[in-house]
Order: structure tokens, then sequence, then C-alpha cells
């Protein structure tokens, strides 16, 4: 077992959750000499029946997809990542990135933001974050952002450790 990361893989979608887990993998990589694979995957789901009438949103969402993943190649590398791929797929973010990305790019560490679900969507459809986390044969870091519920940040103010 090694203690190192060399395949990180962070999933984003233009979210807060999102932004922070791209920022926390750009230390990590570069901590880690890692190649950072920067994910973003198209959830056909969600607009499949409109898609039908209208081919449009499909190409709006691969446009928007390329410009975000290309913006954060760029910062990336900026921050001193030598090494970063950029993929963007269709399907169920919950089963592409955890099975299929995962393995294609040999992923040793994947990183994604917390969501934003209330427990009724939780119940219904389940969140990306936690399927990722049950499904993953590697280590999986959920990233929150500083606007957690305020009870959570009162959780891990008294578990930092100013030392480390």
């Amino acid at each position: 077992m090694t203690l190192k990361y060399q395949q990180i893989l962070v999933a984003v979608d233009g979210s807060k959750e999102a932004e922070w887990a791209f920022k926390k993998s750009v230390g990590i990589a570069t901590r880690n000499n890692a190649t950072l694979n920067l994910v973003n995957i198209i959830d056909t789901r969600s607009f499949a029946a409109i898609e039908a009438y209208d081919r449009s949103i499909a190409d709006r969402a691969q446009k928007f997809a390329e410009d975000l993943l290309a913006d954060y190649k760029k910062e990336a590398v900026a921050s001193g990542v030598q090494n970063v791929n950029i993929v963007v797929d269709y399907g169920s973010p919950k089963t592409m990135i955890s099975r299929d990305l995962a393995t294609k790019v040999h992923a040793d560490l994947i990183i994604c933001g917390a969501t934003g679900l209330n427990a009724v969507e939780r119940f219904l459809i389940g969140s990306v974050s936690e399927h990722i986390v049950r499904s993953a044969t590697c280590d999986v870091l959920v990233v929150r952002t500083d606007d957690a519920p305020s009870d959570l940040k009162g959780r891990a103010e008294d578990n930092q450790n100013p030392t480390a």
C-alpha cells in the first residue's frame, strides 16, 4: 500500500461544492506530483425528454462542460499541477464516476463535493457523492464548503488540530 496518490479524479459540475473539491484536488495533486483528471458527466436523465425536441440543449451542456474544465485546467496548471486531463462524458454521474471513469484512469483517489440534497431527495434518488463513497474501489474525499450547516461546522471545529 502506498501513501502517495498518483491518479486523482475530481468530479466537477459548476457548483460551489465542486469548486471547493477542485481547489482541494489541486493541492493534493501538487503535493503528490499526481495526475489530475478533471471530469464532468452530463446527466442525460435530466434533459433526455426535452433534448428529443431541441438538440441544442445537449450542445449547450457539452459547451458548458468543456469551458468549465478548460478553465479549471488552466488554474491547475498555473498552480503547479504538471499533468491534467479533461474528460466530458454522458450518462449517470453516480455510476460513471465511481466505476467507469475511475477504472479508465486507474484512479487511486476520487474527490467530489458534498451534495445539498435534503433528506427526502436523498431517500428518493440518493446523492452522487453518497453513491461514489459506497461503490468506489479507491479512496474518496467528499469536500464541504464553508457554507456547511452550523451544526456540522461546530463538530468540525471541535475536531480540528491546530498543529496538524
